[in-house]
C-alpha cells in the first residue's frame, strides 16, 4: 500500500513537473502577454488591453500587409503598430488616403476616427520619400504605424523598422473580456 501511495505521489510531482515546463516553454518561445500603454493604436486596442502575442509566426513567414505586431523600439520598451509596408512597397499618403504601390489602400479600422473629424484631416501627406529619402521600403525593413494617426509615435518620425526587431504578431485581445478579438491582417 505504501509503494502504491509513493508511486501515485511520484507519478503527480512528474505531471506538474512537465506541465510547468511546457508551460515556460510556451511562454518564453512561442505565445507572449503584453499589455498595451498608450494611445497609439486606438481604435482597435486602448489603452489597458491584454494581447496575446505568436513569437513563432515570423520565424516561418514575413509579416503581412495590416498585421498588428509588437517590436523592440528600444532596449527596454516594446511598441505595438500595423504593418503598412513590407520591403520594396511605396508609401504615399494624400487627401486622407493611404496609397501602397500607388494603389488606394482600404482601411476600415480608421473608420471611427474619421466619422469623428469635424475638420481636417485624420494625417498629414507625406511619401516615404520625403520621410526617408527612399522611394521604396528596404530589404530587411517595414514601415509601421499607428491606427490613432494624430498621436502616434512611428514610422513617420522613427522610420523604417528591421524586421529582426519584430517580437510577433498580436492574435488575441483577451481583455478586457467584453472586448475580445483575434486578429488577423486587414489588407
Amino acid at each position: 500500500m505504501v509503494k502504491k501511495n509513493r508511486s501515485e505521489i511520484f507519478s503527480w510531482i512528474k505531471a506538474i513537473g512537465i506541465s510547468i515546463i511546457l508551460a515556460v516553454v510556451v511562454k518564453n518561445f512561442i505565445f507572449a502577454n503584453y499589455l498595451v500603454k498608450g494611445e497609439s493604436m486606438n481604435p482597435t486596442l486602448h489603452n489597458g488591453n491584454r494581447l496575446i502575442v505568436n513569437k513563432v509566426n515570423y520565424d516561418f513567414s514575413m509579416p503581412k500587409h495590416g498585421e498588428i505586431i509588437i517590436f523592440h523600439a528600444t532596449s527596454t520598451k516594446d511598441y505595438v503598430k500595423r504593418v503598412i509596408g513590407l520591403p520594396g512597397d511605396t508609401i504615399v499618403y494624400q487627401n486622407d488616403q493611404l496609397y501602397r504601390n500607388g494603389k488606394k489602400v482600404d482601411e476600415p479600422y480608421l473608420d471611427k476616427y474619421k466619422k469623428k473629424l469635424s475638420n481636417g484631416q485624420l494625417d498629414y501627406d507625406f511619401s516615404l520619400e520625403e520621410l526617408t529619402g527612399k522611394q521604396r521600403v528596404p530589404k530587411g525593413k517595414l514601415w509601421v504605424m499607428g491606427d490613432n494617426r494624430r498621436n502616434s509615435s512611428d514610422s513617420r518620425e522613427f522610420g523604417f523598422i528591421d524586421i529582426d526587431q519584430v517580437v510577433g504578431k498580436v492574435s488575441l485581445r483577451y481583455y478586457p473580456f467584453s472586448e475580445v478579438n483575434v486578429y488577423s491582417a486587414s489588407k
